[in-house]
């Protein structure tokens, strides 16, 4: 499937190769060398996944991210030469859903954008239709609903969500719900990334975060969602 793709790099020659290879696997690409460029190139190109450097001039890959997101949910993959667990989780709390540590090989890359954009695409079966609660999630339109109110979601958000709705009661592990959210092999930081966009999904559809009514955690475990 055909892919529209930003990729935003301060690195000339990082950019003309994942050019060159994506295209050779039939995406669309643009390009950006920071993120204020990348904010206007994506106003005009409308891309289904942002491939995002961290560490760039004017404006960072972080600072992109938060205004990038008052504008869209497409998904966000951060390319990163920083190792610190924290700085990835700082970007996945801002709204990222997946990064790459630089180095990185061009098959796993690819992998990477098919997976986030099928969860982008979501299901589309027509009248699928879960509520409990005051939480509803229409497939069909992949939208969510919170207390008669509509709620935007990244798509990993929506993926998760999906996930736990779909058999309430049942107990996730952390490592079930990374499968969910990846078709390739979770690295150390994987369960801290689970945790990072449960909390993320809890402040957007839970009436009060701290003490939660729907996406519960079963200690020593993973997460379930209330039986209605």
């Amino acid at each position: 499937m055909k892919h529209r793709i930003l990729i935003v790099d301060d690195d000339a020659s990082l950019r003309a190769m994942l050019t060159s290879y994506l295209r050779e696997h039939g995406n669309e690409t643009q390009t950006a060398a920071n993120g204020r460029e990348a904010l206007f190139a994506a106003r005009s190109f409308g891309p289904d996944v942002v491939l995002l450097d961290v560490m760039m001039p004017e404006l960072d890959g972080f600072e992109f991210i938060r205004n990038f997101r008052k504008e869209s949910n497409a998904p966000v993959i951060l390319l990163t030469a920083r190792v610190d667990e924290s700085d990835k989780v700082y970007g996945l709390d801002l709204g990222a859903d997946d990064y790459l540590t630089k180095p990185f090989g061009m098959k796993e890359l690819l992998a990477r954008i098919r997976a986030i954009a099928r969860r982008s695409a979501g299901p589309r079966e027509p009248g699928a239709i879960a509520t409990i609660g005051d939480i509803t999630i229409d497939r069909s339109a992949h939208g969510v609903n919170s207390s008669g109110k509509n709620v935007d979601l990244t798509p990993t958000e929506y993926k998760l969500l999906d996930t736990l709705i779909s058999a309430p009661g049942r107990a996730f592990s952390r490592n079930a719900l990374l499968e969910q959210l990846r078709e390739f092999d979770s690295d150390d930081g994987g369960h801290r990334t689970v945790d990072v966009h449960i909390r993320n999904l809890r402040t957007k559809i839970e009436p009060d975060p701290s003490h939660p009514r729907y996406i519960l955690t079963v200690y020593g475990v993973g997460y379930r969602f209330a039986e209605d």
